[in-house]
């Protein structure tokens, strides 16, 4: 097996050298074709390495907890973008960074570049829990209850590599906020995290089945408040009713969300509550974190600004005065989210030497730089300004979150990150009153998705088409009036009509201008509430009855004429199971339970084991032709099949899985279940295939 290692670099952790290893071990075995692909794709995805839109090369996403970014993992970002791809860093609204036109072959040197500066690829995307967001001013917001960053961090940790998060019917997105506001959109989750105190004891407020895509939800409340110590058992608690209950062969239905739609949110609290009863109560570590002082923070050199009027505008709408007295964060507009490498290491560079030394990847894909002293802010402007960073209006009308569209997305049906540079030129140059305009929110999608967040833009744009005699034209369904309430509520935007994009532009000047006329006093979804949906449908459509030009046959960006391409997304994974995929998949939780019990690692041990079960049933059921589209379904299928054909096992199939939620995760019983899941899986083995299986029961010195 090929070594990614050399000499000169760190020695990687144990358990992410095995990563690493087996990255590049399953490489090689899929291309040999030993590896079906699906089961290949899922590895991969849960690996942080994601299918283009451009075949042959892969989009790379680097998993940062609550957007945290030391300069020196900054510095090794840019450089491995260098290396193995454009020297582009793309920041997402998850507050990660990615790294595009990536060879496969490479991702796992690559990653072990990425490790020496503890940057992890690891369920960054799949059918996995994604990356723990956070508030991106948590720790320096001057109306949080307290700091949720050490508790962001913390379930970060305990959930990398848990075998509850490694095959989930679909993704889970967890986010913590820092205060009642509400800025890490804790309303859209699947768990949302608000800060709470009661009786002088630390929190939260828990959200419940929010999210985006084409149907979005907002979540409900499953607690009013939740001590920070019970926080963890509880996420456990949740993620196994998923995985249990969720759908596994409808993808568009897969995700936590639907399955509240289905049960109910009364039946599903029962649910977690069931397995609360067992779930280990693991002690988690909360990291104490220790703030800078102003005499450990260096002050820069004392200059007069050339422009002091574009000062004055960058002060007031891009920098943060933090909660510690005497201490300011310069908040850093990114168009589109992309840096490239030369000016990610000369601002690694500003920040080591005149603050904390840490960067937050913001969710509207921007970057703030914390714990500057306010005598170094002219300087940092003026040098900001030098790497074209100082554009202001940061998080503002004209500060547009995108995501890539048809750049790089199977799944972009129009150019999102072309018509965001366009708007944000024209809101720059025709509304520039407004960028000082923080509640405005203009947010772009390249499809209905979502990834861009149109669903909870107070103006936003998802791609699709206008079919003209025919042609294609390139198109965006507009929507208006959405947000967020605050203390875990929110406001879907509404559809308002659909335009060509290259009248999209001319459809917000129409808005805004009508806005300044008629809303003066009013916050814009006062406005828009005020008006209404239909209001905003007459004002618009004139311009979108206008006859097609032939220049809108054209997308932004592009000199083609436009087609539909779309490819097969891979946000969630696979859902679809073959005998030989499944099969692999037993052979990997028998090893891995196995493992796991000699390490002592027992609740680990038992989830494996509960698999072996599980996918046991999956390939029992598939010989026999029947259909399943939960594990819950699975279990219950089964039982009944063996029940029917009298097939004679200790106890039933169904009692016999479901130990799990009955009986503590312990040595005695951890070594029985791995036992009675090899068992039963030679018992189904043996009806498989029409003879008697036997499955050895290996010695454990535990």
């Amino acid at each position: 097996m090929q070594s990614f290692r050399t000499e000169t670099e760190n020695i990687l952790k144990p358990e992410v050298e095995r990563d690493i290893l087996e990255l590049g071990q399953k490489i090689y075995e899929y291309k040999t074709g030993e590896l079906p692909e699906d089961k290949f794709k899922a590895l991969r995805l849960a690996r942080g390495v994601y299918g283009q839109r451009q075949l042959g090369v892969q989009m790379i996403r680097i998993k940062l907890p609550y957007g945290k970014l030391l300069t020196n993992q900054l510095v090794r970002i840019a450089e491995v973008s260098d290396k193995y791809s454009n020297g582009n860093l793309h920041l997402t609204t998850r507050q990660d960074v990615q790294i595009l036109y990536v060879s496969l072959d490479k991702t796992p040197e690559l990653w072990t570049e990425l490790e020496q500066d503890e940057i992890t690829l690891r369920e960054a995307c799949g059918n996995t829990v994604r990356n723990i967001t956070a508030s991106a001013y948590a720790g320096i917001d001057l109306k949080e209850p307290f700091d949720v960053t050490p508790y962001a961090k913390a379930m970060f940790t305990y959930l990398l590599r848990n075998p509850v998060n490694q095959d989930l019917g679909r993704k889970i997105k967890i986010a913590f906020s820092s205060s009642e506001e509400d800025s890490a959109y804790a309303f859209l989750n699947d768990l949302g995290f608000i800060p709470k105190i009661k009786n002088d004891k630390k929190g939260f407020k828990l959200l419940i089945g929010g999210g985006l895509g084409v149907k979005p939800f907002l979540a409900k409340v499953a607690k009013e408040f939740i001590p920070v110590e019970e926080i963890f058992a509880y996420t456990i608690a949740v993620l196994r009713v998923f995985d249990r209950y969720g759908e596994r062969q409808k993808r568009n239905k897969a995700r936590l969300k639907y399955l509240i739609d289905g049960i109910g949110i009364e039946k599903l609290l029962s649910l977690i509550e069931e397995e609360l009863v067992v779930v280990e109560k693991t002690s988690v570590k909360i990291e104490e974190v220790i703030e800078p002082t102003l005499r450990s923070v260096r002050v820069a050199p004392i200059i007069n600004v050339i422009d002091l009027d574009d000062y004055l505008t960058w002060f007031k709408t891009n920098v943060y005065h933090q909660r510690q007295e005497g201490f300011y964060t310069i908040q850093l507009k990114i168009t589109n989210g992309n840096i490239s490498s030369k000016v990610a290491r000369k601002l690694a560079k500003i920040a080591d030497y005149f603050s904390s030394g840490e960067f937050r990847v913001t969710i509207n894909q921007g970057l703030i730089l914390k714990y500057v002293r306010k005598d170094s802010l002219p300087y940092l402007y003026e040098e900001l300004k030098k790497l074209d960073l100082t554009n202001s209006g940061f998080d503002s009308v004209a500060d547009i979150t995108a995501c890539p569209g048809t750049d790089t997305c199977n799944l972009g049906i129009s150019n999102s990150t072309s018509l965001a540079k366009e708007l944000e030129t024209f809101i720059e140059t025709n509304h520039k009153e407004l960028v000082f305009n923080k509640d405005i929110k203009i947010k772009i999608s390249g499809c209905f998705n979502a990834c861009g967040q149109h669903s909870i833009a107070n103006i936003g744009f998802h791609g699709s088409t206008i079919k003209d005699e025919n042609k294609l034209v390139p198109a965006v369904q507009l929507l208006l009036g959405g947000g967020i309430l605050g203390n875990g509520g929110g406001i879907i935007s509404e559809k308002v009509i659909k335009l060509p994009s290259k009248r999209a532009v001319k459809a917000v000047d129409i808005i805004l201008k009508d806005y300044k006329t008629n809303g003066k006093q009013l916050l814009f979804n006062e406005y828009y509430n005020s008006k209404r949906n239909h209001y905003f449908y007459d004002l618009l459509k004139g311009l979108a009855n206008e006859p097609i030009q032939e220049n809108e046959y054209l997308d932004w960006g592009q000199k083609e004429k436009f087609s539909m391409n779309i490819g097969v997304g891979e946000c969630a994974g696979v859902t679809i199971d073959l005998a030989q995929t499944i099969q692999y998949e037993i052979d990997e939780k028998i090893e891995l339970a196995k493992e796991t019990l000699v390490l002592k690692r027992y609740s680990d041990s038992v989830y494996h084991s509960y698999n072996v079960f599980v996918h046991s049933a999956k390939l029992l059921l598939l010989s026999k032709g029947y259909n399943y589209n939960s594990q819950n379904s699975v279990i219950n299928d089964t039982n009944e099949m063996l029940i029917r054909d009298n097939v004679q096992i200790k106890k039933t199939f169904k009692e016999l899985v479901l130990d799990i939620k009955t009986e503590l995760p312990q040595k005695q019983f951890a070594q029985q279940y791995f036992t009675d899941a090899l068992e039963v899986y030679g018992v189904i083995k043996g009806i498989i295939n029409q003879n008697v299986i036997p499955i050895e029961v290996p010695e454990l010195a535990i």
